[in-house]
């Protein structure tokens, strides 16, 4: 009689640390805060919209073309809200011109060239985060943006392939650079960004109507 009290005088005190111990692991796992990391790193892909700006030249226009960019990227935290960010990423850019025909005789005859222009690019910005509470922050980061070109092509209208724009494209691009977006907590070592961002390059793109090339880019990206 009494072993059977003993035992069930354990099953009862085993059954109740392993309900305490699992609504302790779940109470950890879902908790609607994190503690924030100092150093996080990430991959990100962004596919963008860019476009030409040619100031006051109002004989050349500019339309809008996709890109895209992809890289690494890197979060630096000074406190829980406050972080360095920086990265490394591959940037295309593309963007189709129009504008007078300088080799032609005719009035008013106009030629169309489509642009891709290739770059190497280290952002440098201040990222602002909200606190994480239930599975996701907002952030909002201010900075600029420094490239090196990798490849610029042009494709002309009667032409059938691009060829190299050689020294017509600027070998350096530097841009001013805002957006925001969601940080989204998938698990407690992984986190995932969505975000809208505008770049707005303030450096010559190329020499034909010295434009300047801007974009909107959705981020998407995965930190470890």
């Amino acid at each position: 009689m009494q072993n059977k009290t003993l035992r069930r005088s354990f099953l009862s005190v085993s059954l109740f640390l392993f309900i305490f111990l699992q609504q302790s692991l779940a109470q950890d796992y879902y908790s609607s805060t994190y503690q924030y990391k100092p150093m996080s790193f990430g991959i990100t892909f962004a596919p963008n919209m860019g476009w030409m700006r040619y100031g006051d030249t109002e004989d050349h226009k500019s339309t809008p073309k996709f890109g895209y960019a992809y890289g690494l990227l890197a979060d630096f935290a000074f406190t829980e809200n406050y972080y360095f960010s920086t990265g490394l990423l591959v940037n295309t850019l593309n963007h189709e011109a129009e504008y007078p025909d300088p080799t032609s005789s005719v009035a008013n005859s106009r030629v169309s060239n489509e642009y891709r222009l290739q770059y190497a690019e280290i952002p440098i910005s201040l990222k602002l985060k909200s606190t994480m509470r239930y599975f996701r922050s907002y952030y909002g980061q201010f900075g600029f943006t420094g490239g090196m070109k990798l490849n610029a092509k042009e494709k002309k209208e009667t032409a059938t392939s691009r060829t190299s724009m050689g020294n017509d494209a600027d070998f350096f691009r530097l841009a001013l650079q805002i957006g925001g977006g969601i940080e989204w907590q998938l698990d407690h070592n992984m986190v995932m960004m969505t975000g809208l961002s505008f770049n707005n390059g303030f450096t010559r793109a190329a020499k034909q109507g010295e434009p300047r090339n801007s974009y909107v880019a959705f981020n998407f990206g995965i930190f470890f």
